[in-house]
């Protein structure tokens, strides 16, 4: 799928899935009168950095993706040098319960750009985070690993992104019980996911939407205008199906 407007039937689509999501998504169990929300209550969306983009790219996308009742925004730093991608993931689940909690138990959406894509996929797909986290996006994501890390240092991190490492063969392995709907971006001319292709979720068990920007590099794809506006409205749906499961004035 290239990057242009979401078809309306993955957009109605998106959003049925997300409500059913949403009401399953309090520590696994249905949400019903006994898990009342403030009227106010947002969805908290959790920003995973890449390996180093420090200021240069999360910063800036949230505040492009602030407003219409979406947040509070979390960003979770990732460093190149810290521990693998499993430990990164299992650091993303605690700040993720974390959010949860302080909402009175509502579910949150994670962002995960570059490398940060991979932690968010394996905390939800491998770790049980599908009871929290509806809708995962990623952004210029090595999904699949890439030839640019075979010329990287030997550090494990950077292991991991290797083509056939053996995280990426854990995420390839049966996941029919994951329950989170991802969103992955990626693109033609992205100069650190080669080939480009593996960008792309292509799992048989993941509901997984991949969107084709061409034309764009690696640290570009994330602040590129149609993906932003493509990333607003996956939120605005998350909304929408969070206050279709938590309308103003229920009470327990």
């Amino acid at each position: 799928m290239r990057l242009a407007r979401l078809p309306l039937d993955m957009a109605a689509e998106g959003v049925g899935q997300l409500t059913g999501l949403l009401g399953r998504a309090l520590y696994g169990r249905p949400a019903g009168p006994g898990d009342p929300l403030p009227a106010d209550a947002e969805i908290p969306v959790l920003l995973v950095h890449g390996l180093a983009d420090g200021a240069s790219v999360i910063p800036p996308l949230e505040r492009e993706l602030r407003g219409d009742g979406v947040g509070p925004f979390i960003q979770i730093g990732c460093n190149v040098f810290g521990p693998d991608i499993r430990k990164s993931a299992r650091s993303l689940s605690r700040q993720v319960e974390l959010a949860c909690a302080g909402g009175a138990g509502r579910a949150a959406v994670v962002i995960g750009y570059s490398l940060g894509g991979l932690i968010a996929r394996y905390y939800v797909q491998r770790l049980g985070g599908d009871a929290y986290v509806p809708l995962v996006i990623t952004l210029a994501t090595p999904h699949g690993g890439t030839a640019t890390a075979l010329l990287a240092p030997a550090h494990r991190r950077l292991r991991q992104l290797r083509p056939g490492s053996e995280l990426l063969t854990e995420l390839a392995e049966p996941a029919a019980r994951c329950r989170t709907r991802f969103v992955a971006f990626y693109s033609d001319m992205d100069e650190a996911v080669i080939p480009a292709a593996r960008g792309r979720i292509d799992h048989p068990d993941l509901k997984a939407h991949n969107i084709l920007v061409p034309g764009v590099g690696h640290l570009t794809l994330p602040l590129h205008r149609p993906v932003i506006d493509e990333m607003r409205t996956l939120l605005a749906a998350a909304e929408v199906a969070f206050a279709a499961r938590h309308p103003e004035g229920d009470s327990p």
